[in-house]
C-alpha cells in the first residue's frame, strides 16, 4: 500500500470512532464499509467468529460487542431503525483478524488495531504495576505505625517479627519462611515484595485492624497482641475464601523493587522526550 493510501485509511478509521460511556468504540455498520464489506449478512459472519474468539480469550462479549439500534435514511428523508453493534477497539481487532486479509482494508485494520490494542494493554499493565507499588508502600507505612504502637506496649523488634510471622501463618496457612520458600523469595527480602497486589492489601488490612484494636482494647504484652493479630488475619482470610480466593495458591508476582525501578525509568524517559 502507498503511504497516501495508508494515511487516508488511518484518517477514516480515526474519524468514525466515538465514545460511549467513557469507552472508545466503533459502529459495526460503519466498520463494515471501512473493511470493504457490501453485505451486512456477510459481515455478521465475521462478527460471530470474532465473538467466539473473544469468548475463548475469556473476555466479556456483551462488553466488547454491545447490541444497539441505529437510524438510517431510506429515501425521501425517511428513516428506519436497524440493528447495530458498538465495538470496542479489542472487538475491532478480533474482527480484523477474522476478515479476509487479501482485502487491503482488512490488512490495514489488522495492523492498526493490533498496534492500538497493544498500546492499551501497555497502559493497563502500567496502571496495575503502579497500584501494586502503591499498595506495597502503604503496607510498609502501616507496619511502621503498628511497630510503633506495639513498642509502646512492650513489644521489641524480635517480638514484632514473631507477631507478623504468626499473622502470615493465619492468613496464608504458612509461616513467613515457608511462604518464602513456596514462592521463591530470597531469604534476605520481605515476602511482601513478591506478593500479588491483593495479598499485599490483605496483609495491610489485617495490620490496620490490629493497630486500631490494640489501642481501642488497650492490649499490652506479647500474648494478647499476638492473638489479636492472628484473629485479624484469620478474619481477612475468611473473607477472601468466601470470594473464592485462596491466598497461598496465588502465584508469586514480580519483585516489586524491579517494578518500581521500571516505572521510574519510564517516567524519566517520558520527561526527557517531552523536553526534546
Amino acid at each position: 500500500m502507498k503511504s497516501t493510501e495508508i494515511k487516508a485509511l488511518f484518517e477514516k478509521f480515526e474519524q468514525v470512532s466515538s465514545e460511549y460511556e467513557g469507552v472508545e468504540c466503533w459502529s459495526a455498520r460503519e466498520l463494515q464499509g471501512l473493511l470493504g464489506y457490501t453485505q451486512w449478512r456477510n459481515f455478521e459472519n465475521i462478527i460471530e467468529k470474532a465473538k467466539d474468539a473473544c469468548k475463548n480469550a475469556g473476555e466479556s462479549i456483551p462488553y466488547h460487542f454491545a447490541d444497539v439500534s441505529k437510524m438510517v435514511q431510506i429515501g425521501s428523508g425517511a428513516e428506519k431503525a436497524v440493528d447495530d453493534i458498538l465495538l470496542t477497539r479489542y472487538a475491532c481487532y478480533l474482527i480484523a483478524q477474522n476478515g479476509d486479509s487479501k482485502k487491503e482494508q482488512i490488512a490495514f485494520a489488522q495492523n492498526y488495531f493490533a498496534v492500538q490494542t497493544r498500546r492499551a494493554e501497555i497502559i493497563e499493565q502500567r496502571i496495575l504495576d503502579y497500584e501494586r507499588v502503591k499498595a506495597r508502600v502503604k503496607l510498609a507505612e502501616t507496619e511502621k505505625v503498628l511497630s510503633g504502637v506495639l513498642y509502646e506496649r512492650g513489644i521489641d523488634n524480635q517480638g514484632f517479627a514473631i507477631i507478623r510471622s504468626k499473622g502470615d501463618k493465619a492468613l496464608f496457612r504458612l509461616d513467613t519462611n515457608m511462604l518464602k520458600r513456596r514462592i521463591g523469595v530470597p531469604e534476605n527480602r520481605p515476602v511482601a515484595d513478591f506478593l500479588p497486589t491483593i495479598s499485599i492489601k490483605a496483609k495491610d488490612l489485617a495490620a490496620e485492624m490490629t493497630s486500631i484494636n490494640v489501642q481501642s482494647k488497650d492490649l499490652k504484652g506479647q500474648t494478647p497482641i499476638e492473638k489479636e493479630h492472628v484473629d485479624n488475619n484469620s478474619a481477612v482470610r475468611k473473607m477472601l475464601l468466601e470470594r473464592g480466593i485462596v491466598p497461598e495458591n496465588l502465584p508469586a508476582a514480580e519483585d516489586v523493587k524491579k517494578v518500581e525501578r521500571r516505572i521510574k525509568s519510564e517516567e524519566n524517559k517520558a520527561l526527557k522526550n517531552k523536553e526534546k
